[in-house]
């Protein structure tokens, strides 16, 4: 904990936004470094609207253990939100979103 997906079909330092992402998570949710794993999914096709735009997407998701606040997620969401531009190759046209979840109580590691 915490798991960390991106999807994203726009050109991302993939490396660069994990390695200043998770110390931003560690800070803002009181998790232990090591704890952050991060999976990238390229998208190959998306579609915005009508379609009538190429525009490009990347959604980041973060799912912790339950228990903390909605306003601690949601502090989260906006830092990861502030993060992501810095690490776009190309930023025009691009969508962002963040969702911070809770882990099911079925959620086990090793």
């Amino acid at each position: 904990m915490p798991q960390i997906t991106v999807d994203h079909s726009a050109p991302l330092d993939r490396r660069g936004f994990a390695l200043a992402l998770h110390p931003l998570v560690v800070k803002t949710v009181d998790t232990t470094l090591d704890a952050c794993k991060t999976r990238f999914r390229e998208a190959a096709e998306t579609v915005v609207g009508d379609g009538t735009t190429e525009d490009a997407l990347v959604h980041v998701e973060i799912a912790l253990l339950a228990g903390r606040a909605d306003e601690l997620k949601a502090r989260l969401s906006q830092a990861v939100l502030d993060l992501l531009p810095e690490f776009l190759k190309a930023p025009e046209n691009v969508r962002l979103s963040v969702e911070i979840r809770d882990l099911e109580p079925s959620y086990r590691k090793r």
